[in-house]
């Protein structure tokens, strides 16, 4: 099973789309269909989809944040294998392949991930040393049944922190994730990207992440009243 579409969540990411873009033609596995979803973007970001021969859908939404933006994706795609990927980040060519063989020969396995590199001043080629386990948008691919089970990717305040929640509730749903310990994707960090350095307003949603895993808990102690 190799046939998979990819969702771009997209906000004032005309700088960056095309590269990013670029990186999913440059797979070794074609993916069927991907779609970019302008989350209400106020540049023109339309203009900077295309310039690949891939088989790209543009959809607009009134900006709601990039969790729902990836959940309209998700809802556009009817492919039985989803990888997402955020629109300034890059995939190295085999990701996808390495991921698809992971799932071919685990078929218990409802989603994998990979490990993946910083890097700043748009030097992909540069990268930071550091080499993290990416638990993101970025290094994800889900079984289509991930998404119907799981449920909406929850945008908090400040925009921060929707994957790392909608990671947690796919495992306390019983879903088994996977992570590839190889960088086959690379994370750009840049001023005023969510990934940019500390921020009190943007930082709010890992609070709201970690208050509503705590309720979670509390209500499966707790158990049926």
């Amino acid at each position: 099973m190799r046939n998979y579409g990819v969702v771009i969540p997209a906000f004032n990411a005309s700088g960056t789309i095309g590269e990013t873009l670029r990186s999913v033609a440059a797979q070794t596995v074609r993916p069927a269909l991907v779609i970019v979803v302008d989350d209400g973007s106020t540049d023109d970001l339309g203009s900077t989809t295309g310039g690949t021969d891939l088989p790209v859908r543009l959809l607009r939404q009134a900006n709601a944040g990039p969790g729902s933006a990836t959940m309209r994706g998700f809802a556009a795609l009817s492919t039985p294998l989803i990888a997402t990927l955020d629109a300034d980040d890059l995939w190295l060519p085999d990701k996808i392949e390495r991921q698809l063989a992971h799932l071919e020969r685990y078929p218990a396995t409802a989603g994998v991930f990979c490990h993946w590199r910083n890097f700043r001043n748009d030097r992909p080629d540069a990268p930071e040393a550091e080499t993290v386990a990416g638990w993101s948008r970025t290094t994800m691919m889900i079984r289509r049944e991930v998404a119907e089970t799981v449920g909406p990717i929850v945008d908090p305040p400040g925009g921060r922190g929707e994957m790392i929640d909608w990671i947690a509730r796919a495992r306390e749903a019983g879903l088994a994730l996977d992570m590839l310990d190889e960088a086959l994707a690379l994370r750009r960090i840049r001023p005023g990207s969510l990934s940019y350095g500390r921020d009190a307003a943007r930082d709010r949603g890992y609070l709201e992440v970690a208050r509503l895993a705590m309720l979670r808990r509390a209500r499966n102690k707790a158990g049926p009243g």
